[in-house]
């Protein structure tokens, strides 16, 4: 119960870390505090007291002459690295998001929004703007997705379809993977102007072996979508939203697929019992920020069947996520 009551604890001591830029000084030996402390701007016996409770954590060991070094679970914060955390830790553990957090006593009880009484409007349209926050919002989806999209990619056989549209795909970095794995597929990437204006920097879908397949396009998802797709993939997208704004995003994209075609909605899915879940947690903090929510099964057929959709099927992947698959009613 006590790790309960001062998980923040942690969560803040990984966000220093990751702010520092700790485990990028830490990666190729291990250094006393006061040579880190130069290298990051520190306060050294600050920091050496931070760098010891990060070893109670795992995130960093320290070695014989009071040096630290990484270790595999810190080394998931190291930046510019495949399956790198760091950009997610930034974003997720931020001021904004902490506080709306700190907000949540009154969404519950109130039935209120907690981020839009604290910050006094939705969230996208605050990131909108803080361009910064934007920017390292739009990072982070794309870190923790370098681990779950190559499952999302493997699971579900793309393959057998045309052309695919990315709705809210941001700078393209899971549409990048499933068209890298499948080389006749065509795709379109799809979000806010403000968001694929940055996807030829990100350089997913400009690079050689996928940008002749993949075309960008800005727009409002909650207006339309682009037309006449064999799919339409949105990760992350749904669960963003109550049921009344993913009822307008899912039926768009019922009237714009092609006959035959396919919604593809890749968001958790709640499992029955009391086991622990990531999607529970998450699922508390839509409740937080956004207004939206993680769906059990039921959940997910009843607002498919409101759009004119049938559920189909859910594929499993090897990530926390799950492919839902919807046809035309």
């Amino acid at each position: 119960m006590l790790d309960l009551i001062t998980g923040y604890w942690s969560s803040q001591l990984v966000f220093v870390a990751a702010r520092l830029g700790l485990v990028d000084a830490l990666a190729t030996r291990p250094l006393t505090p006061e040579a880190l402390a130069k290298r990051v701007g520190a306060h050294a016996p600050s920091l050496r007291r931070v760098l010891r409770a990060l070893a109670s954590l795992g995130v960093v060991a320290e070695t014989t002459g009071g040096r630290f070094r990484l270790t595999s679970l810190g080394a998931t914060l190291r930046s510019g690295q495949p399956g790198s955390l760091r950009d997610f830790a930034l974003m997720m553990i931020d001021d904004y998001n902490w506080s709306a957090w700190a907000g949540l006593l009154d969404g519950v009880t109130s039935g209120a929004l907690a981020f839009d009484r604290v910050h006094g409007m939705p969230i996208f349209a605050w990131l909108r703007q803080h361009p910064d926050k934007e920017r390292i919002f739009a990072a982070s989806m794309a870190s923790i997705s370098s681990v779950e999209n190559p499952a999302i990619a493997r699971a579900y056989d793309f393959g057998r379809l045309g052309s695919i549209v990315d709705v809210g795909g941001a700078h393209g970095h899971l549409l990048a993977t499933v068209l890298r794995r499948h080389r006749r597929l065509r795709g379109i990437l799809y979000d806010q102007p403000q968001v694929v204006a940055g996807a030829a920097a990100a350089g997913f879908v400009t690079a050689p072996d996928i940008a002749a397949r993949c075309q960008v396009v800005g727009g409002d998802f909650f207006a339309s979508v682009p037309a006449g797709a064999d799919a339409y993939m949105m990760k992350y997208i749904i669960h963003d939203w109550d049921d009344e704004r993913s009822l307008c995003i899912l039926r768009n994209c019922r009237e714009a697929m092609a006959a035959g075609g396919r919604v593809l909605v890749v968001d958790h899915v709640i499992p029955p019992g009391n086991a622990r879940s990531w999607g529970k947690l998450l699922d508390v903090n839509m409740l937080a920020l956004t207004g939206g929510l993680e769906r059990t099964r039921e959940e997910f057929r009843d607002l498919l069947a409101r759009a004119g959709l049938r559920l189909r099927r859910i594929v499993p992947t090897a990530c926390p996520l799950s492919i839902v698959e919807a046809v035309a009613a």
